[in-house]
């Protein structure tokens, strides 16, 4: 769109001069701007304002009043007079402007809306839905495709139904992580806790069992789960809702939860499609402008990324997705019609139905056309104002003919047929009956549209039906196996003793006898003031176990982390000590109890949630990655006082997305990190199951944690002031967004994509990589199929004008919305203004053809397999990620490496087991601009690896020698210690001990000079070509007790200029050279890979 440049500056105000000029200049330089600090400000009084009973003064008090100002105010006077007059000429045109949609923008038109009803699997479900659409009334069919507005139904959203043909009234409500204002349901992790579970089968699980409790609370459409936004902005409100900031992550976690709703009948709704990737600006007027931000992104970046996961969800059999508030390329998300009629029905081969998401539909005719099938919740352009877009406006606007019959019936079609699909209309699982909780009150007795005034009869409307069952097993177990372990020096996992047999010596001789002493600190420690103090959830006090929005519930309860740890240490043995702020004061009197503790225990966090609530200066996207609270502070003073600076300090982190740690990560006494996500109701019981050993930590980070903000590249910035009166904001960085930035400017984080410890050890060995016989390796997939059926057909002749009108003695709602009209003697048939394309018939899309898209897409085309082995003394899980790297292809920038499948398996100590992994030709693509389709790189060799993201175990490196020698190094944590491990291709991949030394930096860089070189290794990796191996060398330097991965190689290592080091070299030895290269040819090699073909050192 071209866009008025003057419109750029229009609410920029980079400087706010006092009006007094005796004032300080820079009074509000450190003040936290909103949106809505630039529209509708009131302007200074500039002198004193007469009251009633003020003398008569004359016309010259002006003269008067300058006369004692200096002119520096008789400038600025002059200057607010300027503007007053130049803002007065231009207030008609900025005023009409504000009113104005603006222009269509760049997404390409698409039209007209694919039908539903083309898939093998939906087929018997549309052909009932055609019988009973065909008896419908166009009342009633609007009514179906109509929100009644909000809260005129119990629950959140609600259609109208057809009772004339039997199809009841949806029930619709929030949210991704329980049933949002009910009574007796189970608060569930949120989808970030889920997707660092990296577990598919507690994905599906959490998903059934939600589901359940919204079946038996009488909901048929679940408004979850959310896949957008996907975390392309690390302070994003609301990227707790989804699974992480990969699109394959997310795709895998969306889909198992869609299939685990589902399974109990309960509709599934992906949301929020698409692009939604930050709060500030999100809706209009909601942040006092007029519209809403506008995401604008390339072709390859929307499909390859955001759009991804939604095709996961549809290939799952979605019932509904949800279009999001945003524009995506200047035209809103639920009038796009490239978006929902050519993605999302055409080439995804979507075949439920499409809801706005609330008051997300900012046009009638406009969306019905683009695909919108379900406005939400009924009300239009303002809350609560009755006055719909659809209801009698869609009414009219087919008896007008505006909006084809065609459309209309395609709209309630795929309504009524996800309703089947979901055996919704089995009544001993779907009752006839309303929901028996209100979404709008606690009171046992009130009035099923309470949005209305008008009288209504008092009504049962909280039943109080507990639906929890054991629901809370699901919960702690996911909480449990979403917590992540970053950090762990021997510290983890506590006794619930304290210390036992030698160690407990070994104390008694430093410190004395006693009970060993442990202490609790922060707020996120405690209850605080209960769970459900802020209405959403919009605050942060208490612990943290949820984000704030529509997709937070009410807790039924909520442990707290030092209610388990009271539970669980013996207090026998152990003396805990219980300091619940963030502030406690740690000097003075209180400098003894601290001084003499042992272990110390550090709560903090950081939340966010959905733009229409503020807490603090968290205007639903959070200001900065800094613990909230004084978090950081919090952790540093108590490492500094804890035991006399000398106690083991273990930090444990509740967050929405990813927090920076720089401030104390790194201090010698912070031995232990969690990072626990959001664990919902049974936080404490969680974390006490991971602290005390009896679970082993599996999580794995579903995103970046970088060093800085800036890490994560512009991309990565919220846009918190508007850049104009439709901002923009541009994803100039494609396909580059968390680890794939990081990888790509050759960023080190602080903990990268994918990371956990665990309490054990595990090893991968032989991967083997098997392409797919019978599949041919071509560029394009199969041509597009047929059609697996036909989709229902109806007449398309204009209804009467009396299916249109109220029926007699009609007793109507005030601003309850009908479909009904009061009087339809004046409509005509006339011309309408359609969209430009709207006559032209789009080609269907060769990447489209069936639920998901091109069946081909989905077809296997390689398969590996990779042996992993439990090395340690204790059971736990292993996550094997599996990365993919693309061959080179000129015109064509690839990421240096996707992750393309994982998998999680329990292995006992000694255990080992074969992990399989499938690819997808979709798996293996590109989306081609010019193709307009998945294109698989034909030329050259795609390369695999399998990472575990453990730097601390030493995967891949078994030998005992080896590992035995890795604990020694560990354990001397005085001095800084150095392993190296040497590697002979031609002795048949033999690894041996070469050298471990204890020294300064200077000792160890004399022992990295060229003669040993050969004194490297991480591990063989195959190519999917089994006649090349790809052979990879590193230093491998222990510190401490823990590694760094550098990503680029380091010439030399100068003495004090780094604390931590893994220096990581790659070469590659084809089979047809020799296998004995002699220690010149591998430096040679190394010194020309420079780390290139980064292995992230997880072996």
């Amino acid at each position: 769109m071209d866009r008025d440049q003057s419109k750029q500056g229009l609410l920029h105000d980079s400087q706010r001069p006092s009006v007094d000029c005796d004032s300080n200049n820079d009074r509000d330089s450190d003040s936290d701007l909103e949106a809505s600090d630039y529209l509708e400000r009131e302007t200074p009084r500039l002198a004193h304002q007469p009251s009633p009973a003020d003398p008569p003064r004359k016309q010259w008090w002006i003269i008067r009043m300058l006369g004692r100002r200096s002119r520096c105010c008789i400038g600025v006077l002059a200057a607010a007079i300027v503007l007053w007059m130049i803002l007065s000429a231009a207030g008609v045109f900025v005023y009409k402007k504000y009113q104005e949609e603006p222009p269509y923008g760049q997404s390409l038109p698409w039209y007209p809306s694919p039908k539903g009803g083309i898939a093998k699997n939906w087929a018997d479900s549309y052909v009932k839905a055609a019988k009973m659409v065909g008896k419908m009334t166009l009342a009633e069919k609007v009514n179906v495709t109509t929100g009644t507005g909000w809260q005129m139904g119990l629950a959140v959203g609600t259609n109208g139904p057809a009772v004339h043909v039997g199809f009841p009234q949806l029930q619709l409500q929030d949210g991704p992580l329980g049933i949002r204002f009910a009574d007796n349901i189970t608060a569930f992790p949120a989808g970030i806790t889920v997707g660092a579970t990296w577990n598919r089968q507690l994905m599906y699980a959490r998903g059934k069992a939600h589901a359940i409790e919204a079946r038996q609370k009488g909901v048929n459409v679940l408004l979850g789960p959310c896949v957008g936004p996907l975390g392309r902005m690390p302070a994003g409100g609301r990227n707790w809702e989804g699974f992480g900031a990969d699109p394959y992550l997310q795709g895998v976690a969306g889909a198992e939860t869609v299939k685990g709703i589902q399974s109990e009948g309960v509709m599934a709704t992906i949301k929020h499609f698409i692009a939604n990737e930050q709060e500030h600006f999100r809706q209009p007027w909601e942040w006092g402008l007029p519209h809403a931000i506008s995401s604008n992104i390339d072709d390859r970046t929307l499909h390859e990324l955001y759009a991804w996961p939604f095709g996961d969800a549809v290939k799952a059999g979605v019932a509904s997705v949800m279009c999001s508030y945003n524009m995506v390329n200047n035209s809103y998300a639920c009038g796009n019609s490239k978006l929902l009629n050519g993605i999302l029905k055409d080439e995804l081969g979507f075949q439920g139905f499409v809801m706005s998401d609330w008051l997300a539909q900012r046009s009638g005719v406009g969306t019905a056309l683009a695909g919108l099938d379900m406005t939400m919740p009924g009300d239009g352009l303002r809350w609560a104002n009755g006055e719909s877009l659809w209801g009698p406006q869609l009414t009219t606007a087919v008896l007008n003919g505006s909006v084809p019959v065609d459309r209309l019936n395609d709209m309630v079609t795929r309504i009524v047929a996800a309703w089947y699909q979901l055996g919704q209309d089995n009544e001993a699982a779907f009752p006839r009956e309303l929901p028996n909780f209100s979404s709008w009150t606690d009171d046992r007795m009130g009035v099923v549209a309470p949005g209305s005034s008008s009288n209504q009869e008092q009504v049962v409307v909280n039943q109080f039906v507990n639906v929890q069952s054991n629901h809370s097993i699901i919960a702690r177990e996911v909480a449990a196996e979403g917590t992540v372990l970053l950090k762990n020096e021997g510290v983890l996992p506590l006794s619930r003793q304290g210390l036992e047999g030698s160690k407990l010596r070994q104390r008694a001789v430093k410190r004395g006898a006693g009970k060993y002493k442990i202490g609790v600190f922060g707020d996120d420690s405690g209850p605080g003031n209960g769970p459900n103090h802020c209405h959403d959830r919009a605050c942060n006090q208490g612990t943290l176990a949820s984000g704030w929005g529509s997709g937070a519930v009410n807790f039924p309860y909520l442990v707290s982390p030092i209610e388990a740890l009271r539970r669980e240490f013996d207090a026998s043995k152990v003396e805990l000590r219980e300091y619940l702020s963030n502030k406690p004061g740690l000097g003075g009197k209180d400098k003894n109890t601290i001084e003499d503790l042992d272990v110390c225990i550090v709560f903090a966090n950081a939340d966010s949630g959905e733009g229409f609530a503020k807490w603090s200066d968290v205007s639903g996207d959070r200001p900065d990655l800094k613990l909230q609270n004084g978090g950081d502070d919090l952790v540093v003073d108590v490492a500094s006082k804890c035991g006399g600076g000398e106690g083991d300090v273990v930090v444990v982190i509740h967050a929405v997305g990813p927090v920076l740690m720089e401030e104390w990560i790194e201090l010698l006494n912070v031995k232990a990190v969690l990072f626990a996500n959001l664990p919902g109701e049974e936080s404490g019981n969680a974390l006490a199951d991971i602290l005390f050993g009896d679970k082993n930590p599996s999580g794995h980070l579903p995103f970046t944690i970088g060093k800085s903000l800036k890490d994560y590249g512009a991309g990565g910035q919220v846009l918190y002031l508007p850049n104009g009166v439709v901002p923009q904001q541009d994803f100039s960085e494609g396909l580059y967004i968390d680890y794939r930035y990081f990888d790509k400017h050759d960023i080190d984080p602080r903990f990268e994509f994918g990371f956990g410890l665990s309490y054990t050890t595990f090893t991968f060995s032989n991967l083997q990589v098997t392409w797919t016989s019978r599949k041919t390796k071509t560029a394009l997939p199969k041509p597009r199929p047929d059609p697996a059926v036909q989709p229902p057909s109806y007449p398309t002749s204009i209804p009467s004008n009396n299916e249109a009108t109220f029926p007699a003695d009609f007793r109507a709602l005030d601003k309850y919305v009908y479909p009904y009209l009061s009087s339809a003697d004046d409509i005509e048939n006339g011309s309408y203004p359609y969209p430009d394309g709207y006559s032209t018939v789009q080609p269907p899309s060769g990447a489209g053809g069936e639920e998901g898209g091109n069946p081909d897409l989905w077809a296997i085309y390689v398969s590996l397999t990779v042996n992993v082995k439990n090395n340690g003394a204790v059971a736990g899980a292993v996550v094997p990620q599996l990365y993919l790297e693309y061959p080179p292809k000129e015109g064509i920038d690839f990421p240096v490496r996707v992750l393309r499948g994982f998998d999680k398996l329990f292995l006992k100590p000694g255990e080992s087991r074969t992990v399989h992994f499938s690819l997808t030709r979709r798996d293996l693509s590109y989306w081609d601009v010019v193709e307009q389709n998945w294109v698989m790189v034909t030329e050259g060799e795609y390369k695999f690896r399998i990472e575990y993201a453990d730097t601390n175990t030493m995967s891949g490196l078994d030998s005992p020698e080896i590992l035995a020698a890795y604990d020694a190094v560990r354990s001397d944590k005085d001095e800084i210690n150095w392993l190296l491990i040497s590697y002979t291709a031609a002795a048949g991949n033999q690894l041996a001990l070469s050298k471990t030394g204890t020294g300064g930096l200077a000792e160890l860089a004399g022992e990295l000079d060229d003669s040993q070189v050969q004194y490297a290794y991480v591990r063989v990796e195959y190519a999917n070509d089994a006649e090349s191996k790809r052979v990879k060398f590193a230093f491998v330097v222990w510190i401490g007790g823990s590694a760094k991965v550098m990503r680029k190689a380091r010439a030399s290592i100068e003495a004090g200029a780094v604390k931590k080091v893994l220096s990581h070299y790659s070469v590659q030895v084809d089979a047809s050279e020799k296998r004995d290269l002699d220690e010149a040819d591998i430096v040679t090699r190394l010194r020309k890979a420079g780390g290139a073909d980064y292995n992230g050192g997880r072996g």
